[in-house]
């Protein structure tokens, strides 16, 4: 099958196809770069953009490796002041799309093409970037609003920009993307919590920790806790709490908008069962990958549950 014509803007060559294939994963050579990035590292969403039409997958897939990308800045650079350089990096590449540069990247060569093919919010891509620049500060936030501001910077922004991709950014469907947004990335922060105790980092807030006394130390010794299932809880319990204010809103969301809603599916089922687990994050059923995740969404796409 013949390539689409290349997008040519400034020093980016974007192409449209998906045969951006050198180091890819092994077995994973039938995959543009992106998606490759996408399915080894962010499955959920990836499975999300595989029900999006045809034409806009590669360019969900270019934010999804983007998003990946700026998110493990904290856990590639060692030190803060490298973090902040890399992300500096990001924004001087994406600034310069209109001025010859030669720098390339795979990455930012899709995202480029993204931005160019749909006109996508510049402002939205800077409030990305600048979330995640919270990721190098090693603070926790200091109570849930502040998480929940943290998720909307970063989780909410990305279903934002995936609606522009859409071609079904209103101001409705943003109300109900950045809700499940901050839904899915609380929830995510739940199930990261070995991740981030292995690596002495905290997203739990501090207001919390204090008033059920949590002991950080034991939580950074992968030690699970009574404390933590109930600081577990109120996170899980606000998830569910935006998640019902997005299903609540009485308008009808356009079916384009669907793949960038349907992380409030698979976000349901995880709180589910962390719950059955007794909200402990340390549980195996919370940490083991769904099987059913693929029929879950499908089955949700034709009902257009989200």
């Amino acid at each position: 099958m013949p390539s689409k014509p290349q997008i040519q803007k400034g020093y980016f060559r974007v192409r449209r196809s998906n045969r951006m294939v050198d180091q890819l994963p092994m077995g994973m050579t039938g995959l543009s770069h992106c998606a490759a990035l996408g399915k080894q590292h962010d499955h959920d969403r990836y499975l999300t953009a595989l029900l999006a039409p045809a034409d806009r997958r590669e360019d969900l897939f270019a934010l999804i490796a983007f998003n990946y990308e700026v998110a493990r800045t904290a856990e590639a650079a060692h030190e803060a002041a490298l973090g902040h350089i890399r992300l500096q990096w990001w924004r001087d590449v994406l600034a310069g799309i209109d001025t010859p540069d030669p720098r390339t990247h795979p990455v930012a060569e899709a995202v480029a093409g993204a931005i160019v093919q749909h006109g996508l919010d510049r402002q939205c891509i800077g409030r990305l970037l600048q979330g995640r620049a919270q990721d190098l500060a090693g603070d926790p936030p200091v109570d849930l609003a502040a998480l929940e501001d943290y998720a909307d910077a970063t989780s909410a922004t990305l279903a934002i920009l995936s609606l522009e991709v859409l071609g079904a950014r209103t101001p409705d469907t943003e109300a109900v993307g950045r809700d499940i947004g901050i839904a899915w990335a609380l929830t995510g922060l739940l199930r990261a919590v070995p991740f981030h105790a292995r690596q002495r980092r905290l997203y739990l807030p501090r207001d919390l920790c204090e008033s059920e006394k949590l002991d950080i130390g034991d939580l950074f010794e992968m030690r699970t806790s009574a404390a933590l299932g109930k600081v577990a809880a109120a996170i899980a319990a606000r998830a569910r709490e935006r998640l019902q204010r997005a299903r609540a809103t009485g308008v009808k969301m356009p079916a384009a908008a669907w793949p960038a809603l349907a992380l409030g599916v698979l976000a349901t089922r995880a709180l589910v069962t962390l719950e059955r687990a007794g909200c402990d994050p340390f549980h195996p059923d919370v940490q083991k990958q769904d099987p059913s995740c693929a029929w879950r969404l499908a089955w949700a796409k034709l009902r257009g549950r989200y």
